[in-house]
């Protein structure tokens, strides 16, 4: 079985994204599951997790219409307000009547503090998140986010988090540090997980990525995480701005291919359905 563990859709009738703008010109505009299937049936993918695009219930209420139109919806990443306690407690429990709702993610990297996620509030949340056996999806991309995620794993020791994209690496850059060093000990949590996906380049020109190029990070993946907390994910429709799904998909497949059977199906499904629970 194939999952994809990070997709994303949004409509911008229905919630606010502001993130986008025109300088994303291919992906400002609504972006609805019907424009990945034909590149999901190539790949041979079974099953997708939507993650939220944007920090308001709106974005969730949309995944959720999505999830029910598409039995390839198979868990939903939902928004809820970590930085109030209480909303968190109300909202949650309100979201997970419904069983695709799985985990929390909040836009963090948009934030200008960098440690939003050690603030007495948003910690308090995340134990709630802990205490319901909801997962975190940590979305990073500078040094400091990486080092705050042993910080949240030692307090939290029972929440699984996952690092989206890897945190970003430095793909196509002259150093990997201290990207290299900061992945190793994140990973050094047990229940810190990492997604290979959003491997773009990060030299300003995102589709300037090769195999090649994103090999060394991946193997350092695998090296730190293993590939037993380790899922791909195709970042779609992000990964328009990358070449597209079906680039992507055939890049991100020769890594893959150099693992071993076991090995290969832990990336490409088992790790996800065991981290979301998809299936059980």
């Amino acid at each position: 079985m194939i999952i994809d563990a990070h997709q994303h859709v949004w409509d911008l009738d229905a919630a606010r994204y502001d993130w986008l703008g025109p300088d994303l010109a291919p992906i400002d505009r609504t972006i609805g599951f019907d424009e990945v299937l034909p590149s999901l049936t190539r790949a041979g993918v079974d099953a997708t997790v939507l993650v939220q695009s944007a920090d308001n219930a709106e974005d969730t209420a949309l995944m959720l219409a999505v999830a029910e139109a598409h039995p390839q919806v198979a868990a939903v990443v939902a928004w809820v307000p970590l930085g109030d306690p209480e909303g968190t407690a109300t909202r949650l429990a309100a979201l997970r009547t419904n069983p695709l709702v799985v985990g929390v993610r909040n836009l963090i990297h948009t934030r200008p503090d960098p440690d939003w996620l050690l603030r007495a509030e948003v910690d308090e949340s995340l134990g709630i998140l802990e205490r319901a056996g909801v997962t975190l999806d940590f979305v990073g991309d500078l040094p400091r986010h990486l080092e705050i995620v042993p910080i949240i794993a030692a307090r939290h020791p029972g929440l699984r988090i996952v690092i989206d994209h890897l945190n970003k690496p430095p793909i196509g850059l002259e150093s990997r540090d201290p990207w290299w060093s900061l992945i190793a000990a994140a990973a050094e949590s047990p229940m810190v997980f990492g997604k290979v996906s959003g491997l773009y380049s990060a030299t300003g020109d995102m589709a300037a990525w090769s195999v090649d190029g994103v090999r060394p990070f991946f193997e350092r993946a695998v090296e730190v995480f293993g590939p037993a907390r380790l899922m791909y994910g195709g970042d779609w429709p992000i990964s328009v701005l990358a070449g597209g799904y079906d680039r992507v998909w055939d890049g991100l497949s020769v890594l893959f291919a150099e693992l071993g059977d076991a090995d290969r199906q832990r990336v490409l499904g088992g790790t996800a359905a065991e981290f979301y629970g998809i299936g059980s």
